[in-house]
Order: C-alpha cells, then sequence, then structure tokens
C-alpha cells in the first residue's frame, strides 16, 4: 500500500509533502514507511516495524487520517499490501 500526499503551496514555499508505504518485511513482519518534506528539499524517513498486518495496517490509516487532517491532499494512492 502506498498514498502520497501533498499541502498546496503557500507564498513562495515548495509544497510540503508526506509518502506512506506499507511494505512486508523478510521476517514475516510489516514495515510502516514514512517520508516527508518539502517538494525539491530534504527528506526525512521514519520507519516503524509491526509483527501483525492488521496492526500495520491500522497504523497507515491513522497516519494518512492525520496528515489529511492537517490539510493535506491524497495525489496517488496505491492497493492492498501483498503478504
Amino acid at each position: 500500500m502506498r498514498v502520497y500526499l501533498q499541502q498546496p503551496p503557500s507564498g513562495n514555499e515548495s509544497p510540503r509533502y508526506v509518502q506512506l508505504s506499507l511494505l512486508p518485511d523478510l521476517l514475516g513482519g510489516w514495515e510502516l514507511l514514512r517520508e516527508s518534506g518539502q517538494t525539491g528539499g530534504r527528506a526525512q524517513l521514519r520507519r516503524e516495524l509491526f509483527l501483525q498486518q492488521d496492526e500495520a495496517r491500522h497504523a497507515f490509516e491513522k497516519a494518512r487520517d492525520a496528515q489529511i487532517k492537517r490539510g493535506f491532499q491524497v495525489v496517488f494512492a496505491s492497493g492492498e499490501p501483498h503478504p
């Protein structure tokens, strides 16, 4: 699963973005990757590990919904995670 969100630009600043990805790891768990930053600038990458797919999906949806509440808009979203 992947979603790319972006805030509308304000003034002369480049828009901010957040990309969330939910991926299976090599040990049977799940990773939630959060990349955020300013378009064309440096990005920050955070990684959370989960043992269960349901927990990981809940964290993904919660993070996505929190960004939408902050004014980000979904630009791209793709499918379901593959076990």
